[in-house]
């Protein structure tokens, strides 16, 4: 599977472009503001339905216009037919996402039927940030191949929100219903069971090749490990929630379920956060996004689109060379590669004897 062609209208600095792409390798090149890693995240769009980056939608639309349009032809070896993905957004209503002109009843349908996985330059922020960043990243994943967890976790976070809610009115109003929040509890109870279990069945499957990646990236003998932090590791849902009843209604928040699980990171048995090198944290970070590579290819059959945003400026000269060797051994599929200088790229790919197509971009993102 491959995206063979891509037309954006009004996508952040890109009135107008298309694009036809090549089956393996794509670089894109040029200045910074030219709209590079832009082109990257309306690939991004057409898989998960959302931007890499932005969280609203609207930062997406292009300065002066109301709305954008994205739509890309994957082709598909297997069947050798072409489908169109169509993804637009209006500021005044609302968006859309299509395929073969059929609008999806739910998006969340069309997730991981065109996998993808995004290198940039900001993944250190799976180590560095918050809990939620980690259970965010690890969500996505799990979520491009199992389609029933995905729509577990939406329910979920939807009855926390709700719970949430009742709970400040609870605080505000000076009153507490139990019967009430333990109606959103038995709703909540086999959803946090299923999306704990699932959590914590994945990470033991990817544990060995994430460790193996960052042993061929790192040249290196470190321990690294991911360890996953829930609270339902220590009790059943049930239990955490009464044990928590009493900081519940004083926060006017939930304090116990998934939604503060996290994922632990260590070298040697010390936190990467506090303790790991910048070149480790890359290496880690690195590795993680290879090995996810790996499970959605298992999990599907499929390869997924690698996209590598500003690699050769964020990465040092050792763990590019490494990365540029499994892709000229053809270990991934459709591959995009952002670059300042075509003559650099150009002269990398070819040192590693790795055929490619170079899409130049001008300042005005065409």
């Amino acid at each position: 599977m491959y995206l063979k062609n891509l037309q954006l209208v009004n996508f952040k600095n890109h009135e107008t472009a298309e694009f036809a792409f090549s089956p393996k390798v794509n670089g894109i090149v040029g200045e910074n503001g030219c709209g590079k890693t832009n082109l990257l995240d309306a690939i991004h769009y057409l898989s998960f339905c959302k931007s890499y980056f932005s969280a609203q939608d609207s930062f997406s639309v292009r300065f002066g216009a109301d709305f954008f349009a994205l739509h890309g032809d994957f082709y598909s070896f297997d069947t050798q037919n072409s489908n169109r993905v169509s993804c637009t957004f209006k500021i005044a209503g609302r968006k859309t996402v299509k395929l073969n002109q059929k609008e999806y009843d739910r998006m969340s349908d069309h997730i991981g039927l065109y996998p993808l996985v995004m290198v940039s330059p900001y993944d250190n922020d799976i180590i560095n940030e918050g809990s939620e960043v980690r259970r965010r990243f690890f969500d996505m994943i799990i979520s491009q191949f199992d389609r029933e967890y995905l729509h577990q976790l939406i329910s979920y976070q939807k009855l926390i929100v709700q719970r949430n809610r009742l709970l400040k009115q609870f605080l505000e109003g000076g009153g507490y219903n139990q019967t009430l929040l333990q109606i959103f509890d038995e709703q909540l109870a086999p959803l946090a069971d299923y999306i704990h279990q699932k959590r914590a069945s994945f990470i033991v499957e990817i544990l060995p090749n994430f460790q193996s990646y960052y042993d061929f990236l790192s040249d290196s003998r470190e321990k690294v490990d991911i360890t996953y932090q829930s609270g339902l590791n220590e009790m059943s849902f049930e239990e955490g929630m009464a044990a928590n009843a009493l900081a519940d209604s004083k926060s006017g928040y939930t304090n116990f379920g998934i939604h503060k699980d996290d994922f632990l990171f260590t070298i040697n048995d010390n936190s990467v956060k506090r303790f790991g090198s910048q070149g480790q944290q890359k290496s880690f970070a690195l590795a993680l996004k290879l090995a996810q590579f790996d499970y959605v290819f298992t999990q599907k059959g499929i390869k997924p689109i690698l996209l590598l945003d500003d690699i050769f400026d964020k990465l040092d000269s050792r763990r590019i060379a490494h990365l540029l060797d499994l892709v000229g051994k053809d270990h991934f599929g459709q591959v995009f590669i952002t670059d300042t200088d075509e003559h650099r790229i150009a002269e990398i790919l070819e040192s590693h004897h790795i055929n490619n197509v170079i899409f130049p971009l001008s300042r005005t993102g065409k």
